[in-house]
């Protein structure tokens, strides 16, 4: 086979053989096929798209590229969660232990954020003492005997997509459906879980900014899932507003215990309800969502997932007071509030500008070497329908430095205020099943 050959196949607009895409994959990732013959690749890719086939099995060649973890040895159905990304997204943190109450493994593998705020990992880490790098055997355990475990991904899973995918940065290839299709599923097959619930996101804050976008996005990933024999789900949910109130690595761990204690914001509760119910049916613990959905809400109302989530925190050597005591959480020095300037209704909240502000604030990274902060962060105290007074508080800042008057602009200028009352907000769109 030449490179050569398979790019003028695709550039042609025809298929690929596995064969063929098991070829290209595995020579780029040991540095045979040079930089240029893969842009070139990408691209073709790009304007021709791909066959549900070769994208399984393209899928499958990333996945392949590196370490399959085997998580045989944990008993039941393991069932992973994958969002696609947003800001205040912290859904793994209330789910996770909420499905592990149910009796539905979950060991998960998480990464760290670039970008807006920081990943799930990130988040767990600003709880004191938390570990995120377990061995396999103790990951292994800690599933067993808690039904949750939650590690940083290992270095060595999908070492092809981390390829590809800087790649793509700099050649404009990123928004391709069969390449970002490809590079999400290929690290939750390597990561070993028997089902994935895949939680798109649109909106301003998301990757995905229509509902037509993400449909064919959520389709992609769920044929794959089946092609390759895990049991998918996807479903798409709002990022127009940030979810939930809090942003910043602490202060979400605070608010996905409110959660945990049914206290917490509706719109978060709900979402994070029905991600959980998709898991539990999944898993195996109930024939439907209605029924699954019940479960999980009495779960969730009673605070049944707290003593959980408490386990969970202590068997990966972190401190299970701050469930109880959240002053144990980093805590930012200055905090300052974002007024408004006119009355009227919250009709719109810029969700990427809402994220960055909270990146300046150091929740985020700009750079993938950059340190976070895990005390700053925001807390939105008024969201898209709250009726708004002049000088009323819209958004609180939680900094470590004084000077924060870019991010008060930011925030004020991700506001948009009218006189009249918005349509409720929709958090779930659809279901792809």
């Amino acid at each position: 086979m030449r490179m050569v050959d398979l790019i003028h196949k695709k550039r042609s607009g025809d298929g690929l053989s596995d064969q063929e895409i098991g070829f290209i994959v595995s020579g780029y990732t040991n540095g045979d096929i040079p930089d240029y013959q893969m842009s070139a690749f990408l691209m073709a890719i790009f304007f021709n798209g791909m066959s549900s086939e070769e994208i399984s099995a393209l899928t499958m060649a990333m996945a392949g590229s590196g370490e399959m973890i085997d998580l045989s040895e944990i008993a039941g159905i393991k069932v992973d969660k994958h969002s696609t990304g947003g800001v205040g997204d912290k859904i793994s943190l209330i789910v996770g232990p909420i499905v592990a109450s149910l009796g539905v493994p979950v060991a998960k593998m998480s990464g760290r954020g670039l970008g807006h705020t920081g990943g799930t990992v990130d988040k767990l880490e600003s709880i004191p003492g938390f570990q995120i790098e377990l061995t396999k055997e103790a990951f292994i355990e800690a599933v067993n005997t808690n039904k949750i475990a939650i590690v940083g991904q290992s270095g060595n899973l999908a070492p092809a997509d981390k390829k590809m995918y800087a790649l793509r940065d700099v050649t404009a290839t990123v928004d391709s459906i069969p390449l970002i299709a490809s590079s999400i599923m290929s690290k939750k097959i390597a990561s070993g879980a028997d089902a994935i619930v895949l939680d798109v996101k649109i909106g301003s804050g998301a990757f995905m900014k229509t509902v037509e976008d993400a449909r064919v996005l959520a389709r992609t990933m769920v044929d794959i899932g089946k092609k390759l024999n895990r049991y998918t789900i996807a479903m798409i949910t709002d990022m127009e507003q940030p979810l939930g109130r809090e942003i910043g690595n602490a202060n979400e761990i605070r608010e996905s215990i409110e959660v945990l204690r049914g206290t917490g914001d509706k719109d978060l509760t709900e979402v994070a309800i029905s991600v959980a119910a998709y898991m539990a049916v999944l898993g195996k613990v109930f024939s439907s969502f209605e029924e699954a959905q019940e479960a999980v809400r009495d779960i969730v109302s009673q605070g049944k997932a707290i003593d959980t989530f408490k386990r969970f925190v202590a068997s990966q050597g972190g401190d299970p007071n701050v469930v109880d005591q959240p002053e144990l959480l980093p805590t930012a020095a200055y905090h300052f509030e974002v007024l408004a300037e006119q009355d009227g209704f919250v009709n719109q909240i810029d969700a990427e500008h809402i994220g960055i502000a909270a990146m300046l604030l150091g929740a985020g990274r700009a750079k993938k070497e950059d340190q976070i902060d895990y005390a700053v962060g925001l807390t939105l105290n008024k969201k898209i329908g709250d009726a708004v007074k002049v000088g009323e508080s819209l958004c609180t800042l939680h900094a470590n430095r004084q000077e924060v008057q870019e991010v008060v602009t930011m925030i004020q200028h991700a506001y948009r205020i009218e006189s009249g009352e918005p349509a409720p907000v929709q958090l779930i769109y659809d279901v792809i099943v």
